[in-house]
């Protein structure tokens, strides 16, 4: 037997069930989402034709564990839930959407369930509650898609308001790159960047930020994004005999390029774009490879004029983009106000005993 073609063999049979076992496991996720919203919107018809109250609820639970007890995920609060589920994607708000096979040839999809028979149960239900804008809520249906996101870090995109942040960042990409690629790194970076998880407190210098990011290093690498690798901390380069060190540096699996990240107190300055444009421009020469595309440098400061940002990188040759950081994530004044303050609770929690 020739080796060489044996393990040739044993890895296509291998990726094959891996192929057939998430094409299964998508197919299942799907048929559940379909049946969810199926009996919502029988449990809709049957109220609005026979003028049944909220009570049958209860009632079709109960009755549903004695005659089906092996059953589980039809408790009075789940069918609640696929009640809300269907009024939310009600039939003539539904549009077909192309899907991967072969969830393509589900009901889910001819119903137009779509993006939303792709993830959990448990996923939708959070984008339900948290999210009321049908297409922001999509949005982040399909960043839970091509991310892989679990429920929890979900939680945590909404949280920080990612779809008002992804793609903001004051950058050159569209003068610097090609397409796709231009449209890929505009996509990938954001503005403001949220470091709620780090504990810094002020004064702070350059440094102390930098050990804490790379410290909580997998969170940072949460709020950066799909596809960043982190290579090192003051990345050292010899230039001319010079020694020069990059804050941080990552490689970026899907744009297949180097990122030099500079970290910046205070307010931007247009020098910071010149220091970029010479730290990309070594990293092309001395670590990308022939495969790896343009050297993409982000600059973080905690404020920038972006009048001014847009100037310092006119006539940049390198990609680069600027972004602001925020250590905790402000609240705007007018929610500050609708808080209740602590006697307020107080009262409220003296009033139920």
């Amino acid at each position: 037997m020739d080796f060489t073609f044996y393990t040739s063999l044993l890895e296509d049979v291998k990726s094959r069930i891996r192929i057939a076992q998430t094409k299964a496991t998508l197919a299942a996720n799907a048929e559940m989402i379909f049946l969810y919203w199926d009996i919502g919107q029988l449990i809709f018809q049957r109220q609005q034709e026979q003028g049944w109250s909220a009570a049958v609820i209860p009632k079709l639970s109960k009755d549903l564990k004695n005659e089906l007890p092996e059953l589980k995920g039809f408790s009075e609060r789940n069918l609640g839930r696929m009640l809300a589920f269907y009024r939310e994607y009600p039939p003539e708000n539904l549009t077909l959407t192309n899907l991967p096979q072969p969830v393509a040839n589900l009901k889910a999809n001819r119903i137009g369930l779509g993006i939303v028979a792709q993830i959990p149960w448990g996923h939708n239900l959070l984008l339900i509650e948290k999210v009321k804008e049908k297409s922001t809520r999509l949005w982040y249906a399909q960043q839970t898609i091509h991310n892989g996101w679990s429920r929890d870090v979900l939680s945590l995109m909404i949280k920080s308001n990612l779809h008002l942040r992804q793609g903001d960042t004051t950058n050159n990409f569209a003068e610097q790159l090609p397409k796709p690629q231009s449209d890929l790194a505009r996509q990938s970076l954001k503005d403001p960047y949220i470091f709620d998880f780090l504990t810094l407190t002020q004064p702070f210098t350059e440094r102390e930020l930098e050990v804490e990011l790379t410290r909580h290093i997998e969170k940072f690498l949460l709020e950066l994004g799909t596809g960043f690798a982190f290579v090192g901390r003051q990345y050292h380069l010899v230039v001319s005999n010079h020694d020069y060190y990059l804050d941080l540096l990552f490689y970026h699996l899907q744009m297949r390029c180097f990122v030099v990240i500079e970290l910046k107190k205070g307010e931007f300055k247009p020098e910071y774009a010149g220091k970029m444009n010479f730290y990309c421009s070594a990293v092309d020469d001395l670590l990308r490879y022939t495969t790896d595309g343009p050297t993409i440098g982000l600059i973080l400061c905690q404020t920038k004029d972006k009048v001014m940002a847009e100037y310092a990188l006119r006539d940049v040759q390198k990609p680069i983009g600027i972004s602001e950081f925020e250590l905790t994530r402000a609240l705007p004044d007018n929610l500050k106000s609708s808080l209740p303050a602590i006697e307020d609770i107080e009262n409220e929690l003296t009033l139920n005993i």
